[in-house]
């Protein structure tokens, strides 16, 4: 199955810092799942790097993405925007993030709580 990974799930996976709860580690962990990243996300973590308020930086995220099969990047495209011009959500980021979710119609794993205001986007996070 795909899967959208937020900026935090990434975080949290590729530097085993933070709680991932049980059902997220086993998609997380199972071979046969794949996982989109967002290039917001990238963009996210690169940023929160250089402000030091991660443990992990841009470099060492495309490291793990590109050393793995199951991971791709989503770049940011004119139909992404299309759909976030009629996805409401506070955040811009976010709501790109969500945006991208909403296009290619799959789950996002994610801890924020928020996420589940945003109408046919499948939260996965216990």
């Amino acid at each position: 199955m795909l899967y959208l990974l937020d900026t935090v799930t990434i975080i949290r996976h590729f530097s085993d810092i933070g709680d991932i709860g049980k059902k997220e580690r086993e998609i997380l962990n199972q071979k046969s799942n794949n996982f989109m990243i967002s290039v917001i996300s990238l963009m996210e973590i690169m940023y929160l790097a250089e402000k030091n308020r991660i443990d992990i930086n841009l470099m060492q995220v495309l490291e793990k993405i590109e050393s793995s099969s199951l991971y791709s990047i989503v770049d940011l495209t004119p139909e992404i925007l299309i759909v976030a011009e009629k996805t409401p959500f506070f955040e811009l980021h976010d709501r790109l993030i969500l945006s991208t979710a909403r296009l290619f119609e799959i789950p996002v794993i994610s801890s924020d709580k928020r996420f589940n205001s945003v109408r046919d986007v499948k939260v996965i996070w216990e």
